[in-house]
């Protein structure tokens, strides 16, 4: 083979950059002679991926609850990249739109897909092995908070019962840590207690949430909106973006988990509890929560109607 222009070029620049860390380029290279090609399987560790669906009862379809939930995971995980790709880079407009774009485009798939488990999971069957869950809940899903906590400020996440008795102005972000919202959907129904669920998430997750809602005060969603320019901020297919974003988060998700639930849990005469007792009647409905990421940049007609109906996922164009 002749050593071209550019293969002595690269070797010349990979020659350079190992010098700066005192290493040997000819020790590079022989690791590469000597390294297995890459494999498909080996590079998404794809024998480990199957290998984690650990059924705690027989019935069937119990692997399909899992594998669904580890998917919306792993959906919950772009997300959160996407918007670390906005926090962490100084303001601008088309990275803006751009990662929000594949966010809303993510959050539209995982609603829209969340039918595959409805439709495709028995009835009967779910409700055998559910039971085998006590107390886990989807409700513990730490990435779906951080993803709350990193569109807005906080205060929008508070109960919609406790914001007109707190001085959102002057408090610190963990201030209103004790009176988010969903935290009064993981009561006891009988006692108002906290539940075991509440109390186990609070317990693992309580101090990394302290430090990202301390952090969200200046790095958030809405807050990197605000350091754009004027003209920036009303660009039209940006505000489109904030927009999808709000209602896939705050009405199409809680909604489809409602649809679900409703599905699987009422039964006549009485409704049967959540697995980890939230109160999963009062605190899905988006029209009871009423929480809004951007409530500046809708008019007071929508924020009446806010959640009052199931909203399409493409209707805000």
């Amino acid at each position: 083979m002749q050593l071209t222009h550019e293969i002595l070029d690269r070797l010349e620049r990979l020659e350079k950059k190992y010098a700066v860390m005192g290493q040997d380029i000819l020790s590079y290279l022989d690791g590469l002679l000597y390294a297995d090609y890459l494999t498909y399987w080996d590079y998404i560790h794809l024998d480990t991926l199957l290998s984690l669906q650990t059924p705690r009862t027989p019935i069937p379809d119990e692997e399909i609850f899992i594998m669904y939930h580890q998917i919306t995971e792993l959906y919950f995980k772009l997300i959160i990249k996407a918007m670390n790709q906005v926090l962490d880079s100084p303001p601008d407009v088309a990275l803006f739109k751009r990662q929000l774009q594949r966010l809303v485009d993510y959050f539209d798939h995982l609603s829209s897909s969340f039918g595959v488990m409805i439709e495709g999971m028995d009835k009967e069957e779910f409700l055998k092995f559910r039971m085998s869950l006590l107390p886990a809940s989807g409700f513990q899903s730490a990435q779906y908070r951080m993803i709350e906590i990193m569109s807005t400020d906080v205060k929008n996440l508070v109960h919609h019962s406790k914001r007109d008795f707190l001085d959102t102005d002057i408090a610190e972000p963990t201030d209103f840590y004790p009176y988010l919202y969903w935290k009064y959907g993981a009561t006891e129904l009988s006692s108002g207690k906290k539940t075991l669920t509440l109390r186990q998430f609070e317990e693992k997750y309580n101090e990394e949430f302290h430090e990202l809602l301390q952090e969200s005060k200046t790095k958030n969603l809405w807050q990197a909106y605000l350091k754009l320019t004027k003209e920036e901020q009303q660009d039209e297919e940006l505000l489109t973006l904030m927009k999808r974003h709000d209602i896939n988060a705050n009405v199409n998700w809680p909604l489809v988990h409602y649809k679900a639930a409703a599905r699987y849990l009422n039964r006549k005469p009485m409704e049967i509890s959540a697995t980890g007792g939230t109160n999963w009647q009062k605190y899905l409905p988006p029209k009871n929560q009423r929480v809004i990421f951007y409530p500046e940049i809708w008019t007071d007609e929508e924020l009446d109607d806010w959640g009052k109906g199931f909203t399409p996922l493409h209707s805000v164009k």
